[in-house]
């Protein structure tokens, strides 16, 4: 890795630092109750797999990952397939969920928020289609048009 974009990695880690740390309290709650702690350096994220909440799948706070299931490589349904939107494949989650680590990297402790204001956990979010997308493609995790 070169120099500058080691750098900004660095700097991406740095200014998410408030929502990784929001990840980390609540991935160490999970520990007593079965939740592992693995680095993933693929995903540039802290993985807590057998997270013991929520629904099931993963979400993504910072650069940490809680995962409800036992391996976060595995496939799963776009948002659109699962709204009937659109007959899709299906893609990898580890994939998906690395999108939002990146996306926490840019906008920080602003991503929060915007992603609220953006939809929240459903298909009209823009944040989870270039996710899904991303996860499709490996290109696009950015939600807006460069």
């Amino acid at each position: 890795m070169s120099p500058a974009r080691a750098a900004l990695l660095a700097a991406g880690v740095a200014w998410t630092a408030p929502n990784t740390l929001l990840g980390l309290l609540a991935g160490v709650a999970g520990i007593p109750l079965g939740a592992r702690a693995r680095l993933s350096r693929r995903e540039r994220a802290l993985v807590f797999q057998h997270w013991p909440w929520g629904p099931g799948g993963a979400i993504t706070l910072g650069n940490v990952i809680l995962h409800t299931g036992p391996d976060l490589d595995c496939p799963c349904s776009t948002y659109a397939h699962r709204a009937g939107h659109a007959r899709e494949d299906a893609i990898n989650l580890a994939d998906h969920e690395r999108a939002h680590v990146y996306q926490y990297m840019t906008l920080g402790p602003l991503f929060l928020p915007v992603y609220l204001l953006c939809g929240g956990i459903s298909v009209r979010n823009r944040f989870e289609r270039a996710a899904d997308r991303y996860a499709a493609t490996g290109r696009g995790w950015w939600p807006w048009p460069g």
